[in-house]
């Protein structure tokens, strides 16, 4: 079976790429095309894997700031040649489905979500990453382009898998696609329940506007409770500039570290609507609960009152409700908790996958 992956872009380390990881174990000799490929940004991981570029790369500014390339986008990934592979496994968000495969050879998408700031978020895109005035003149006026693009690409792919129900009701609304659900893989044997615990509340994730960061802490300004936030992004200023001596940002913390701030927090707090939410699940794996927004696919994961707490409206009083009742309650026991996180485990994920591809690849020939 000759096999490639494609990948939207490789200039950060997040939750997509946990689930590219995960390919490459189940077929280490697939080359990797991707549109852009920052080895620093990616902290070595896949360093010596065989990567295959778009001719973007040749643009230093493209891998910095790939974001304000959105019309170049489509051509990049329709100039790669899949001619000479059985089946290609693309995962996506944005443009690694639009790639075009010949009619011998079979285009497995893993879809994280359609792309969002296409159609759901679209009034918001120039505003949440903070384009230059001209960019943000430019961008609605190809908004239109991507969104038609993005609609007859997605009619290329043969077979979609979700990463979520969530993202599968999208899918089926904005493409009229049907998919199957394959959650997204957790190493959840990195992480550990402990016995000490701490008094601080812990965030994890990139400081990016859609993660709604800042009424989590406009609300831990208000309740005055420990609040540990780690992650690195364009946000972060802002952020540290709303925050009082009661937050504390760790930015980047090793892998090894991670666990631990996992494991020993009250509670894990998740203010954002996400198509999944990979960090959420490590933070059960850890045996602690969850302060959550009633949106995205979260509630499809979270028993209330047994392994976690809702709130309904991304606010800040909503937060700050929901985090006095969990210090009341208290709710969650470690165990427990734990247990509901290990069906996402990476191995469990990995089967899924290779045991769909070959049905898949046996009907398609």
């Amino acid at each position: 079976m000759r096999i490639a992956l494609v990948h939207d872009y490789l200039v950060q380390y997040g939750g997509a790429e946990r689930v590219l990881e995960c390919f490459v174990e189940l077929f280490p000799y697939a080359p990797i095309y991707t549109i852009v490929y920052d080895k620093k940004l990616m902290h070595g991981v896949l360093e010596g894997k065989d990567i295959r570029v778009s001719f973007l790369q040749r643009f230093p500014l493209a891998r910095k700031n790939h974001r304000i390339f959105p019309l170049f986008m489509p051509l990049a990934v329709e100039q790669f040649d899949f001619s000479k592979y059985d089946i290609v496994l693309s995962d996506s968000a944005s443009y690694a489905k639009g790639i075009i495969t010949g009619p011998e050879t079979l285009h497995i998408c893993y879809m994280h979500t359609p792309m969002r700031y296409a159609w759901d978020d679209c009034q918001k895109y120039t505003e949440d990453f903070g384009f230059p005035k001209i960019v943000k003149k430019v961008i609605p006026f190809a908004m239109n382009y991507i969104r038609l693009w993005d609609k007859a690409s997605a009619d290329r792919v043969d077979k979609f898998i979700a990463n979520s129900n969530f993202v599968a009701k999208r899918i089926k609304k904005y493409y009229r696609k049907d998919s199957i659900v394959i959650n997204p893989p957790v190493a959840t044997d990195k992480f550990y329940i402990s016995k000490k615990r701490k008094n601080y509340f812990l965030i994890v994730g990139r400081l990016i506007a859609y993660k709604r960061h800042d009424i989590a802490i406009e609300a831990f300004n208000k309740l005055g409770l420990p609040l540990k936030i780690i992650g690195r992004g364009p946000e972060m200023k802002r952020l540290k500039k709303m925050a009082k001596p009661n937050i504390e940002f760790l930015e980047r913390v090793s892998d090894e570290e991670l666990p631990r701030y996992y494991a020993e927090c009250r509670a894990f707090i998740f203010p954002q609507e996400e198509d999944f939410g990979i960090v959420a699940i490590e933070a059960l794996a850890s045996g602690r609960p969850l302060i959550a927004y009633r949106g995205g696919d979260i509630p499809e994961h979270i028993e209330e009152g047994k392994t976690g707490i809702f709130f309904e409206k991304q606010t800040a009083e909503d937060i700050i409700k929901a985090v006095r009742k969990f210090c009341e309650d208290n709710c969650g026991d470690p165990e427990y908790i734990r247990s509901q996180s290990l069906k996402f485990d990476r191995e469990i994920f990995k089967s899924r996958i290779k045991k769909y591809i070959k049905k898949e690849l046996k009907a398609w020939n």
